[in-house]
């Protein structure tokens, strides 16, 4: 007799969406209203608090997925490095007008980090006893902190970018990356037939592509439109072309962490949310788009502010 178990049928595309869909509005109701809490110290210190512990357990993942693939990595003095960097970046940031810092030097302070944390592993390696590739050690420690905490550090260059709301800023490319994801999960599940990289990920679709970048672009119009005064230098120019690079780069983004998960040979980096997974798999399209929302916002948007 055949156990029960093992022939449990796995819960439909439906059942998979309502619960992404339940998981991603809690958590970014609960960062919105943090945001807009209209309280400075709940908005800096919740704020800060997320992105601490996104940075902490998205870093832990990553250097879990480096373990399963039998490559070494020191995990500790990657966290550490990581955290260091957006507590570092925080106080710099959101105490510029004070101390009148100029928001743009948090990139000096960055690469301060970055040529400290280099000189830290390579003393790291040289006390070690374990018989371990430096080279290979050093690389994949030092890549995990640029893929999670450089990256992420990005939203708080948004959220304390002067001159402009930055709350909004941040609100609007979590929104249009989020619903770029919804547009291709959806799309692709009804009409999804054409394959994109199977070899990486077998449910990624042209058409679902197609979707992300439809959904994105009416997302960022509408949202755009309904905060226009809040979102100083914003046109509509600007959404559609924001639109089509956040959607298309969201869809990339998931594409290299399911790069990353299939050679780990896990099917997700953990489990914080039911029907996501765990920290990578909701920050996976957000990685890449928070540097760019940036640029765009201080060479595009805002091309005269020179601080």
């Amino acid at each position: 007799m055949s156990d029960p178990a093992s022939t449990s049928t796995p819960p439909s595309k439906a059942r998979i969406f309502v619960r992404r869909l339940f998981s991603s509005v809690v958590l970014w109701t609960v960062v919105i209203s943090a945001l807009f809490s209209g309280h400075k110290w709940i908005s800096d210190y919740v704020f800060l608090a997320i992105m601490m512990g996104l940075a902490g357990f998205g870093l832990a993942e990553f250097y879990g997925m480096v373990e399963k693939r039998g490559l070494p990595c020191f995990k500790e003095w990657g966290i550490f490095g990581g955290l260091l960097l957006m507590l570092g970046c925080f106080f710099y940031l959101s105490e510029s007008e004070i101390f009148h810092i100029r928001a743009a030097d948090a990139n000096d302070l960055e690469t301060g980090f970055l040529i400290l944390l280099v000189l830290g592993l390579c003393i790291r390696r040289f006390l070690s006893k374990a018989t371990v590739d430096g080279m290979v050690v050093v690389s994949t420690t030092l890549f995990g902190f640029m893929y999670v905490p450089w990256l992420l550090n990005f939203v708080q260059k948004i959220n304390y970018f002067p001159h402009v709301d930055g709350r909004y800023y941040v609100l609007y490319f979590v929104l249009v990356t989020k619903f770029s994801d919804i547009g291709a999960y959806c799309v692709g599940s009804l009409i999804g037939r054409h394959k994109m990289i199977p070899r990486i990920s077998p449910g990624k679709t042209w058409e679902g592509f197609g979707g992300a970048l439809l959904v994105s672009v009416l997302v960022s119009l509408v949202f755009a439109h309904l905060t226009r005064s809040h979102m100083a230098g914003m046109t509509v120019v600007h959404a559609l072309v924001l639109g089509v690079v956040l959607g298309g780069t969201a869809v990339v983004g998931d594409l290299i962490e399911s790069l990353f998960k299939r050679e780990a040979g896990i099917k997700d980096s953990g489990r914080f949310f039911p029907g996501i997974g765990g920290i990578l798999d909701l920050l996976d399209s957000l990685l890449f788009n928070a540097p760019l929302m940036y640029l765009y916002l201080r060479y595009v948007i805002q091309p005269g502010y020179s601080g």
